[in-house]
Parts: structure tokens; C-alpha cells; sequence
């Protein structure tokens, strides 16, 4: 996928906010993939990318973490965990674009935990999946993102 345009997409954040791929145009956005609201790994993970949001912020980044619950799940969810990122529901049909991004276990019936970097003219750069019982951090996407900052400026 690495080089391809990025699935578009418009997912609720909440009740009466929708997101879209598209609202991002011209800056990176990093998608983050996972399996559930309050799975352990998850919410270790969201936690991680949470710490990680005035580098985020400084490259002028955005994160979008996604999973299959719903938006009250996630507003709970989000609430709990401080998270500043916008949480979208992923629910119907389920998991569609989790599909579409290549970040789903078709033997287990669920979304796979995964990272996708993408540029501000909607390319995937890099992205990475992971088992289920792996917290990626957020390692990977300040070195993916620190690599897509040094290609645009030379």
C-alpha cells in the first residue's frame, strides 16, 4: 500500500460530528487501527499516542484512532483516557474501513491493530500492522513522520 492513495473516508466522531479523510488535505495524518475500546492493549496504546500529541502537533500532524465500536462507546472511552484525537466509529457496516485499509483478520471477523502514516496529498508513506496482544507505541510513526518531513523539505 505504501505509495497508493489512501481510502477515503467519512466516519462519526460523535453524535452530530462526522470526519473525513478529506478535512486533512495539505498535512499528515496518522490513522491508528484498533481492536476494541478498554481492551487492555488498546487502551495502553491510545494512551501512548496520546503522549506523543505536541509532536504530533508541532509537525502539524493529526491522529485518527479507529475501531468498530460505537460513538458512545468512544466518548466514554475517550473521556476516561484524556484522548484529544478524534475516535471514530468504524460501525457500520462494521469494520468497513478498516477493510478497505488491508487492517482486518477475515479468520477472526475483527480489525487488526495497525498504523498508517499518510501525506498531505492522501499517499500512505508507511504503515504497519500488528498481533493483537502488541502495543506498537508510537516509535514507528514519529520515525515514519520525521522521514516524510525530511523527503518535503530537500
Amino acid at each position: 500500500m505504501h505509495g497508493s492513495r489512501a481510502p477515503a473516508f467519512v466516519l462519526p466522531c460523535n453524535p452530530h460530528r462526522y470526519v473525513a479523510l478529506e478535512d486533512y488535505r495539505d498535512r499528515p495524518v496518522v490513522l491508528a487501527f484498533y481492536i476494541a475500546d478498554w481492551h487492555p492493549v488498546c487502551s495502553a496504546q491510545l494512551q501512548r499516542h496520546r503522549d506523543v500529541g505536541a509532536d504530533l502537533e508541532r509537525w502539524g500532524t493529526e491522529l485518527l484512532a479507529i475501531s468498530p465500536d460505537t460513538v458512545w462507546s468512544h466518548a466514554a472511552f475517550a473521556s476516561v483516557y484524556q484522548l484529544a484525537f478524534p475516535v471514530l466509529a468504524d460501525e457500520s457496516p462494521r469494520a468497513r474501513i478498516a477493510r478497505a485499509y488491508g487492517a482486518y483478520d477475515f479468520q477472526l471477523e475483527m480489525p487488526t491493530r495497525a498504523l498508517f502514516v499518510i501525506d498531505g496529498s492522501a499517499r500512505i508513506t508507511w504503515s504497519q500492522t500488528f498481533p493483537e496482544a502488541v502495543d506498537p507505541g508510537s516509535d514507528g510513526i514519529l520515525i515514519a513522520l520525521e522521514e516524510l518531513r525530511s523527503s518535503t523539505s530537500t
